[in-house]
């Protein structure tokens, strides 16, 4: 075969290498968007500047697609991390709006009136506030910072120990919506209902 087809044949193996490579980089970058794209037109440059040196080496075609792999790899971390901030953003709203629905459902007032309010949240009719409300006549007199000295009970349900009422609310020793709401928890989980539990305390003096 004459000499100048074999290096016309060498430069179409060049431009044909040179062209495969473009057209694989082409592809993986259109899965990346514009960062895949600015390392096409990096690579394209690399393969211009290739054609007129000679064929690429192996190493070098596999240098370039490691090149452009190790960049879709670094877009693809990005857009994790981005959406996992955008879930916590949101999870931080919705806690947010959660804690102010709760607020807004808080009674207020004296805490005769607050468990008054709090009877429906319960299920029960307010005629059982006639059971409740000489229930913790008896206990604590309504008085949230009540304490037994001999046992150690604490606040208007008197728990024991007080520190069982955190569970309602970390201001459990000042807050009487948090006593009554742990108070009514305890009486439902237990008695079923005030009315049960007043008939225990009328029988054994404790509930």
């Amino acid at each position: 075969m004459p000499s100048f087809l074999t290096k016309k044949r060498s430069k179409l193996i060049t431009a044909a290498v040179a062209s495969t490579l473009v057209v694989g980089v082409a592809a993986m970058a259109a899965l990346a968007g514009n960062a895949g794209t600015s390392m096409l037109v990096r690579t394209q440059q690399q393969a211009a500047k290739a054609r007129p040196g000679g064929t690429m080496s192996p190493a070098q075609r596999l240098a370039g697609f490691d090149r452009v792999r190790f960049s879709l790899g670094e877009v693809q971390s990005r857009d994790d991390v981005a959406a996992a901030k955008a879930v916590a953003v949101k999870a931080v709203a919705v806690k947010a709006v959660a804690a102010q629905q709760t607020a807004a459902r808080t009674p207020s007032g004296s805490p005769i009136r607050i468990a008054q309010q709090m009877l429906g949240h319960f299920g029960w009719s307010p005629s059982q506030f006639s059971c409740l409300y000489p229930l913790w006549e008896h206990e604590s007199g309504w008085n949230p910072a009540a304490e037994n000295a001999g046992s150690g009970a604490y606040g208007i349900p008197q728990s024991l120990p007080g520190s069982q009422m955190a569970s309602a609310g970390a201001d459990w020793q000042t807050d009487p919506a948090t006593q009554i709401r742990w108070g009514l928890t305890y009486i439902q989980g237990r008695y079923g209902s005030p009315c049960g539990a007043w008939s225990h305390e009328q029988a054994s003096n404790w509930y």
